[in-house]
């Protein structure tokens, strides 16, 4: 199995909604707070940082879909949602100090750019945390696919997918206590267990682009630095040798 990338300049962090927000779902401004304060204390050891954000706290297109409401319209529903939390977290960086730019694959002048990828990576280059909203722009998509879409595009050197878990595991360590975590996970292992890192189409999308993901707990303080800095706390998924 190829090793994790030695150097991380520059990285793609996957948010959920629901990383924004407290227990009973919506955006939680300490909350909000302390990502940002995990991502300010990784930009400042010069790793450029790109992220998406989802908008699971406040709606999900597929719920609504379920319950009647037109698909393609859910998921702009749900794209709306991304950007609310998207904002939230652009202020609470800029708070914390970091110097940002919010991006959005739906058009909304009035409140953050446009998604062109040549700017975004501009604003990369010039020490800018880039926070992308909207998916991708598409419906029948999910936040995990414009994550792999959008860390290929970008050219980074890997996917940070923040959890509430501590890795991957071979079965659900809640559910079973005997479950292993894996430090290190081949993609093709990853499908053949099922192990459902992301959805496939973004799981294939990373495979095909030999894209690392690290698997780890956004939630435990300092957690996001120490996965930068090479400790083992989360999982690698890798292409094989």
């Amino acid at each position: 199995m190829s090793a994790p990338p030695r150097t991380l300049k520059r990285i793609l962090l996957k948010l959920s909604g629901e990383s924004l927000g407290d227990q009973g779902g919506g955006v939680s401004p300490p909350v909000v707070a302390q990502v940002a304060a995990q991502i300010a204390r990784v930009q400042r050891l010069g790793v450029e940082i790109a992220v998406v954000v989802g908008g699971g706290n406040l709606l999900r297109g597929a719920e609504f879909a379920r319950q009647g409401t037109n698909r393609a319209t859910a998921d702009q529903m749900g794209m709306l949602a991304t950007a609310i939390n998207a904002l939230a977290l652009q202020d609470a960086l800029e708070r914390a100090g970091v110097e940002t730019r919010a991006a959005c694959a739906v058009e909304m002048k009035t409140l953050m750019e446009p998604y062109i990828r040549r700017r975004m990576v501009r604003h990369l280059e010039k020490g800018r945390a880039v926070i992308l909203a909207g998916g991708t722009g598409n419906p029948y998509f999910t936040t995990d696919t414009a994550a792999a879409l959008r860390a290929t595009e970008l050219g980074v050197d890997a996917i940070f997918k923040a959890t509430k878990v501590d890795g991957v595991y071979s079965a659900d360590p809640k559910l079973d206590p005997t479950a292993e975590r894996f430090d290190r996970l081949a993609f093709q292992d990853a499908l053949r267990l099922d192990l459902k890192v992301m959805d496939r189409t973004a799981f294939t999308l990373c495979m095909e682009n030999r894209m690392p993901i690290m698997v780890f707990d956004m939630f435990v303080e300092g957690n996001m630095e120490r996965a930068v800095r090479g400790e083992n706390i989360g999982t690698w998924v890798l292409m094989p040798d």
